[in-house]
């Protein structure tokens, strides 16, 4: 059950938690500008308005698990760290800081469950609305890069061979993006099985309505190169050749000189696999990996903002 908001009365006459804070402070920069109320609107629905246990504020839950994906840890560590952590408590929301655990780790689970994939692509749709209006610029860059699952293969010689290639087919999965070409923002994330081809996601990456759209050579295919030739966008999709019928020079040299544009797409996935240390996937089933990319996706996102204003 939602909790009717209350009205808080300042602790002290003369300052306020907020006056306390580094406004230049990226966590603090990010709680600015993030809009809280859609969060409020779209989620408290999806709790029973007259019945139940008091629900925490949603503000607290969303801040707290984008904090969790932010820092790269563990739903307890992010309790702890609020615990300890001014700017963490001023981005969920607080206007005094309280020395203790917010909620229990359990908690955080709850959420992911109730919100679900639509609730945290509403998430990242806010990380791409609060870089700025760059992310309608009319050119676009996809790619895609395989997950692997976290398993440990067995070593036994005889069954190696048997096992192993069985449990990449069940375990390897596929991320998809696209990019806006000039902020490199994240705009578009699609999370699928490795078993799915990269071209068979081409329609969910765009929309055709930009000016350019830039992809390796996985996606070129004859029927979508009409099609984007008919809608009078920019082809720069890779060539690839064929048997018996490989590139010519120029084709080789035109690739080239599309790859130096299209590399950036290769940026986010290389920050979500260094920095972030995303090289494995951490669960067996689709849909909590889906979710785990995109907060992957939110986190690079909110990086871009971050060394923007800092």
């Amino acid at each position: 059950m939602i909790k009717k908001p209350e009205k808080k009365s300042q602790i002290s006459m003369f300052f306020s938690l907020k006056d306390t804070l580094d406004q230049k402070h990226p966590l603090f920069i990010l709680a600015e500008k993030i809009n809280w109320l859609q969060f409020e609107e779209a989620f408290s629905p999806l709790y029973c308005p007259d019945n139940g246990r008091i629900a925490l504020p949603i503000r607290l839950m969303v801040g707290l698990l984008i904090l969790k994906h932010l820092r790269n840890i563990s739903d307890e560590s992010v309790l702890e760290q609020y615990s300890e952590n001014v700017y963490y408590q001023y981005l969920c929301g607080q206007s005094e800081f309280v020395a203790k655990f917010p909620c229990e780790a359990s908690e955080l689970v709850h959420f992911r469950n109730r919100i679900g994939e639509e609730g945290v692509e509403l998430i990242l749709k806010e990380s791409i609305r609060i870089n700025g209006d760059d992310r309608f610029d009319p050119d676009v860059s996809i790619d895609t890069t395989v997950q692997e699952k976290n398993v440990t293969y067995p070593t036994d010689n005889k069954l190696h061979r048997k096992i192993i290639e069985r449990c990449k087919s069940i375990s390897e999965k596929e991320g998809h993006i696209a990019i806006d070409e000039d902020s490199e923002v994240i705009k578009i994330v699609e999370f699928t099985k490795a078993s799915i081809h990269d071209s068979n996601q081409f329609e969910q990456l765009v929309d055709y309505s930009e000016q350019a759209v830039f992809a390796d050579k996985g996606y070129a295919n004859k029927t979508r190169r009409k099609k984007l030739e008919a809608k009078n966008i920019f082809d720069g999709i890779l060539s690839k050749g064929y048997r018996n019928k490989p590139l010519s020079k120029a084709a080789i040299r035109f690739n080239q000189l599309l790859s130096v544009v299209r590399n950036k797409v290769e940026r986010p996935f290389a920050c979500m696999k260094r920095v972030l240390n995303y090289q494995r996937c951490s669960y067996y089933d689709l849909k909590r990996n889906r979710f785990e990319f995109i907060m992957a996706a939110l986190v690079y996102n909110i990086g871009k903002l971050i060394t923007a204003t800092t």
